[in-house]
């Protein structure tokens, strides 16, 4: 029987004194899919932190693939779990095959030199991802689309389980959005990896599919399928704060949520 992904189990931390998660649970099963949604402040990116071992002093337990993340060795994290940060304007001196090759230290020798089958891993998730043709251009002359997709492409290439992504459409035009999320779909739906996804926006992939996870000031107020959000109108004001009006695609029938303006 697999492991879940991840399995968290009253989970708190407070930083400088002020509560940022307040005794979160959950179970995510391997090869599932998660949108972490909830308005600015509620834990979202902490979360992902929390996940990633970066913030010290976190209570409860968090179990990755079955093992107890405290006792994971920072390697064998590296292995399991992938991270994705925002979309920004970092000019990095690499190439993108350069900047690929960095994500393999997890699997590098003793002498942290890649060998061939690191330049294999590169070369693969470059082609899953589409970012073959410009391998030997430098990350600061890539668009911005580009260059996320670059990041992404690292983190394939990392031949990790999971993948964590904090807001990685934020700042794309539509094509690239829409590019980048296909994308990610398909390595959760075609390739089988985890999927975590932090996003504001709840029409780009959080009520399509797999699961969500909505935080408010730390805590958990929901956790299940997305028809589920969506079948009571009263618990979204309650995580935003504000009303909603619910829609359908004309084309795929999707439930399309538009906030509640009111009058100028």
């Amino acid at each position: 029987m697999t492991a879940p992904a991840f399995e968290l189990n009253g989970v708190s931390l407070a930083l400088d004194g002020k509560p940022i998660l307040d005794g979160v649970s959950f179970v995510l099963e391997a090869g599932e899919s998660l949108a972490v949604i909830g308005p600015n402040g509620a834990g979202k990116t902490t979360l992902l932190r929390c996940l990633l071992r970066m913030l010290p002093g976190a209570r409860g337990e968090v179990r990755v693939f079955g093992d107890d993340l405290a006792r994971l060795p920072r390697r064998e994290l590296a292995r399991r779990v992938a991270y994705v940060p925002q979309a920004e304007g970092r000019a990095l001196p690499f190439t993108a095959r350069e900047f690929m090759l960095m994500a393999r230290y997890p699997h590098l020798d003793a002498f942290g030199r890649p060998g061939r089958a690191d330049e294999e891993a590169v070369a693969r998730a470059a082609e899953r991802c589409g970012v073959a043709g410009f391998l030997d251009r430098r990350m600061d002359t890539l668009s911005g689309g580009e260059r996320q997709t670059v990041f992404v492409a690292a983190a394939v290439a990392q031949e990790p389980r999971a993948l964590l992504l904090d807001e990685p459409s934020t700042f794309l035009d539509y094509r690239h959005q829409a590019a980048l999320g296909d994308l990610v779909e398909g390595l959760n739906r075609r390739d089988g990896l985890t999927v975590v996804s932090v996003t504001h926006d709840l029409n780009q992939g959080a009520l399509t599919g797999g699961k969500v996870l909505a935080l408010k000031a730390g805590r958990v107020v929901f956790f299940g399928e997305p028809a589920a959000l969506t079948a009571d109108p009263a618990l979204l004001e309650d995580i935003y704060g504000t009303g909603f009006d619910f829609l359908r695609h004309p084309r795929t029938g999707e439930v399309i949520v538009a906030p509640v303006r009111g009058a100028p």
